[in-house]
């Protein structure tokens, strides 16, 4: 007992001790106004009275101990427990007053003039990132084409002008990307069209890729998430809705294991550093860790997450998660947790009420967090520590714009002489923010500092997906920062154009900008033919080509030319326009072009019920009233109209309900609402796809419907007049030929069809068409002789075909692949110039392709790039074109509130001439040359013809021929040998020509004097 009793007196007199020491120090602190260390010293105060309390325990545990006759030896344990304990407790306030090299780190916004403009980023609801970055390139989600088009751009332009490009990579929205750690230019894609693609990018001032690398099905429907292994090439991490897949890119049939299903969404994964462990939230509230190569549940699982709203999870340090989320109060909070005990977090930290996920981004290097919301206006930066207190903030960076996304830059890429320890890029409505994050130092800019980089993850995959997934734990080798010790980048090596041989498929190109070596791709060496002398044009004769011989070499050379290619489109003058159309119906079906002109008038459907379309006159341009206009009420959904080419008053319109209405406009248009139609086609059985006027006979309409049936119509009689079989799924599109004698279909099941209708109620040939089911058109080029169909191929990807009209069965003869977007291309065919201009609904870029019944069939020209995606393209008569501005087609083009007429124009020298080689006398389509009775009795007949030349324009081919104008004077000139004295009296003259000439007056000379009565006082 006595021992007992001097035990507990030697510890209280240490604990005076201790108090006094801390009393002393807080009196210090009060003399130097530390201020800041007060709320720390009374934490600290408080922890020694938790120890007082244990020691005051411990003491009745000892005394009970006693009591009980327990020996000396359990007494001691306690003491040392106590001890244990007492050290544990100061170990953890003593950490609170470590300092940290990056606790002043400062963000630094960039100025507007280092912002990446010209940034249309998309607000889509996915669980993806919205950008992300490599060492060299940017990419993030775009508002083009529904989501399925990603933007690129450059992290340090070497010319300091940012480019931005866009990439169609997907027929559905890009839900999220990644680059590959191990390749710059390397990324992954995927949507909610279930693929997931691997794209070779180049440098935005490069043409990209038209066709991945590589893609992968998954037949799991939409596809959320996509993220590449830390430490293995080739290996991937695919997210659907509720399952992640680990896939392995060289086996591209199948995944290498699907995980256990998530009972609800999935909402974001991550890999740990070094690759053994996957983790995952998911809105059914859990945490789950994943050892892929063990087993396929998880390792580790527990709710606990307290809201089912979004939320975002990433390995922080060592064995240590964290995740973003809400609280049930809907407060946003980050929290950590010991991935090895999910059932609590080990900190947490509120940041107030948004609706915006937060968004996390880590960097394992310097500890430093990044959580930017959804919506806000500020980056918090805090350090992450495995010891008390876990989060420290560091700084609170406001910005400019609201964020769409955020991305950090990799290692490799930062400015270290400026001691800048993390970048990251802040991704607006319409613009990418660069924020650099920069430690204070005296020598900033001027020497490389070792503590503040530490050596970091390389770019040399450690270990193949197959040796990964076998059990190998190898690790990427770290690489130094210091810019005298970086591993230097491979020399990049410019992309080589290669043409595609005749009969090779679209997978026999080569897909890459770059030759970098990557595990995706198996470098191989092409070497280009050798030429003999003989196949040089004559060369090895010993005598020189002849003008054409070299004419010819050099086409060869430099491949097909056309004159269209230079081919310019430009928005006319806003006076033109038709502006303030409102409830515009954007949600037309994929067979109607959307709108249709003629030379008189516009008509539009709008959104409101009982199908009304708006009827807008030419020849009143300006801002529409705000009130109600005037309308035709077809009583029914619109589902395709056309305006009669032979009579600019009537409007044959199709409804959902199988029938076709004819409506007469009056004589300078609309002036009240028509309720009446002048004729009702009736003859389907179901819902119709679209309509066609005959281009010669007067009076003969075309219709398709779901019934699977393709009728004619005579307008003179209203009755149905021919029934056209053999399809066997939907009607895409119909043409007729250019002669009105025969009638071309693409259908749904993948056929294209020539009918005779006068003759055959069945084809009179068939052929294969596109392989895609999203939709297509057919045009009749080339004076008939073949047929241009717009489509899909099996990876939906938009392809133009060319069939020969007289051997359908053999297949198309010649393909273009465009790119990928969910939207059919509708042509629009020029047979005067056999140019072709496309465009589809929702797009911003028209294509234009000059097209040649021989190889190579299509010729590109410039396309046209509108402001803003257009919901149509339709196309006005030849006579509206301005000859002397050389336009070969004008078309309206229809926004959500506007209509803009577009002139398509040829730059030319000599617009003075008229352009006779671009202007063929044009048919006159707008008069009709037999009736439909005639045409359905069997005759047949054409056009006439019109010149377009004015009569004041002399024809260019006609222009008198000018002499050649020396610009320089002949080399004797300059080789004539001057004598001394020659080139002395030149210096003197030039000499004397800069003084001037010493007979002039000086200025002084001829200013006046003073009166001598000015002197006078």
């Amino acid at each position: 007992m006595q021992t007992l009793l001097k035990s507990r007196s030697v510890l209280q007199v240490w604990d005076r001790a201790v108090l006094l020491y801390v009393v002393c120090f807080v009196q210090s602190l009060t003399v130097y106004n530390c201020h800041w260390f007060e709320g720390k010293i009374e934490d600290t105060a408080q922890s020694f009275g938790s120890v007082r309390r244990a020691n005051r325990t411990n003491t009745a545990r000892r005394a009970k101990a006693v009591s009980c006759s327990s020996t000396l030896s359990s007494t001691n344990q306690l003491d040392r427990d106590t001890r244990k304990a007492r050290k544990s407790i100061w170990e953890s306030n003593m950490n609170r007053f470590k300092t940290s090299k990056f606790k002043n780190t400062t963000p630094k916004v960039a100025k507007k003039e280092g912002w990446i403009n010209n940034v249309h980023a998309g607000s889509f609801s996915c669980q993806g990132r919205h950008i992300t970055a490599s060492s060299n390139l940017v990419a993030f989600n775009t508002d083009q084409a529904g989501g399925g088009m990603v933007g690129l751009t450059s992290v340090s332009p070497s010319d300091g002008q940012w480019r931005v490009t866009q990439i169609s990579c997907h027929s559905d929205l890009v839900t999220d990307m990644d680059f590959s750690p191990f390749d710059e230019c390397l990324l992954a894609t995927c949507s909610g069209d279930e693929t997931v693609k691997l794209w070779r990018l180049c440098d935005p001032e490069q043409e990209q890729p038209s066709s991945p690398e590589l893609t992968l099905q998954s037949g799991q429907g939409r596809l959320e998430l996509v993220h590449f292994h830390p430490t293995s090439s080739g290996l991937l991490v695919v997210a659907t809705a509720k399952s992640p897949l680990i896939w392995d890119t060289s086996r591209q049939d199948a995944p290498l294991a699907a995980l256990e299903q998530h009972s609800d969404q999935l909402q974001s994964l991550s890999w740990k550093q070094d690759g053994s462990l996957l983790a995952s939230s998911s809105k059914d509230k859990m945490l789950r860790v994943f050892d892929p190569r063990a087993q396929l549940t998880p390792v580790q699982s527990a709710k606990s997450l307290q809201s089912n709203k979004d939320s975002r999870i990433l390995w922080a340090k060592d064995d240590f998660l964290l995740t973003t989320g809400f609280d049930m109060m809907r407060t946003r909070e980050v929290r950590l947790w010991d991935s090895r005990k999910l059932s609590s977090s080990v900190s947490s930290l509120s940041l107030g009420t948004s609706s915006g996920m937060l968004v996390p981004l880590f960097d394992d290097d310097t500890g430093l967090l990044m959580l930017a919301g959804i919506g806000d206006t500020a980056v918090d930066c805090f350090e992450v520590s495995t010891a008390e207190p876990f989060l420290t903030q560091v700084s609170h960076c406001l910005t400019d714009a609201s964020t769409r996304g955020i991305a950090m830059v990799p290692k490799l890429a930062l400015d270290v002489i400026s001691c800048e320890v993390v970048r990251v890029l802040q991704l607006t409505d319409s613009c990418i923010v660069p924020i650099s994050y920069q430690v204070p130092r005296k020598s900033s800019g001027q020497e490389f500092h070792d503590d503040l980089y530490p050596d970091t993850v390389g770019t040399t995959p450690a270990m193949s997906a197959a040796e990964w997934w076998k059990g190998g734990n190898k690790q990427v080798d770290k690489v130094s920062l210091h810019p005298d010790k970086r591993p230097k980048p491979a020399a990049k090596q410019m992309p080589v154009k290669k043409e595609l041989p005749r009969g090779g498929s679209k997978e026999d190109q080569p897909h890459g900008c770059s030759t970098s070596s990557s595990p995706l791709s198996t470098p191989s060496s092409t070497a280009a033919p050798s030429r003999s002398p003989s196949s040089t044009s004559g060369l090895s004769s010993g005598f020189l080509p002849s003008p054409s011989q070299s004419v010819k070499t050099i086409q060869n050379m430099l491949g097909p030319t056309s004159k269209f290619r230079h081919i310019q489109g430009a928005v006319m003058h806003r006076d033109k326009h038709i502006t303030n159309i409102r409830n515009l119906n954007l949600t037309t079906p994929g067979e109607s072009d959307g709108f249709c002109v003629n030379r008189q008038r516009v008509a539009v459907p709008l959104a409101i019920a009982g199908g009304q379309i708006a009827v807008f006159e030419r020849s009143g341009p300006g801002r529409q009233p705000d009130t109600a206009l005037p309308t035709i009420q077809n009583s029914v959904n619109v589902v395709d109209f056309s305006w009669d080419p032979f009579d600019t008053h009537r409007l044959a319109v199709a409804g959902d309900d199988a029938k076709i209405r004819i409506w007469q406009v009056p004589e300078g248009g609309l002036k009240e609402t028509l309720t009446q139609p002048k004729l009702i086609l009736q003859g389907h059985t179901e819902k119709i796809y679209s309509i066609k006027f005959h281009p010669l006979a007067s009076g003969v309409l075309v219709s398709s419907s779901y019934d699977l049936t393709v009728r004619l119509w005579n307008l003179e009689s209203g009755e149905q007049v021919k029934i056209l079989t053999g399809h066997q799924d939907q009607v895409f599109g119909m043409a007729w030929s250019p002669d009105g004698k025969l009638l071309a279909t693409v259908c749904k099941d993948g056929k294209v069809r020539i009918y005779d209708p006068r003759k055959s109620a069945a084809p009179v040939q068939e052929g294969p068409g596109p392989e895609g089911h999203r939709g297509a058109r057919v045009v009749w080029v080339c004076d008939g002789k073949y047929l241009l169909v717009s489509g899909f191929d099996s990876r939906s990807e938009r392809v133009l075909y060319l069939f020969s009209a007289d051997s359908l069965s053999s297949g198309p003869i010649a393909n273009a692949a465009l790119n990928v977007s969910p939207s059919t291309l509708i042509p629009f065919y020029d047979p005067d110039t056999s140019v072709v201009i496309l465009s589809g609904k929702g797009d911003t870029r028209v294509y234009i392709y000059e097209l040649v019944p021989e190889d190579p069939y299509f010729i590109e020209c410039s396309s046209f790039n509108s402001p803003e995606p257009h919901k149509g393209l339709a196309f006005l008569p030849k006579t509206e074109c301005n000859v002397r501005d050389v336009e070969i087609a004008v078309g309206l083009m229809l926004t959500k509130t506007t209509i803009e007429p577009v002139a398509f124009r040829v730059p030319r020298v000599k617009k003075e001439f008229f352009q006779d080689d671009v202007y063929p006398d044009t048919a006159v389509w707008w008069e009709p040359a037999l009736t439909a009775s005639a045409w359905l009795s069997g005759s047949n007949g054409q056009h006439k013809k019109l010149s377009l030349k004015p009569k004041d324009m002399t024809p260019v081919s006609e222009a008198p021929k000018e002499a050649p104008v020396r610009k320089y004077l002949p080399s004797s000139v300059y080789l004539e040998e001057k004598t001394d004295e020659q080139k002395k009296e030149e210096l003197l003259s030039a000499m004397v020509s800069k003084l001037g000439n010493m007979d002039d007056p000086l200025p002084q000379e001829s200013f006046e004097g003073v009166d001598d009565e000015e002197w006078d006082d």
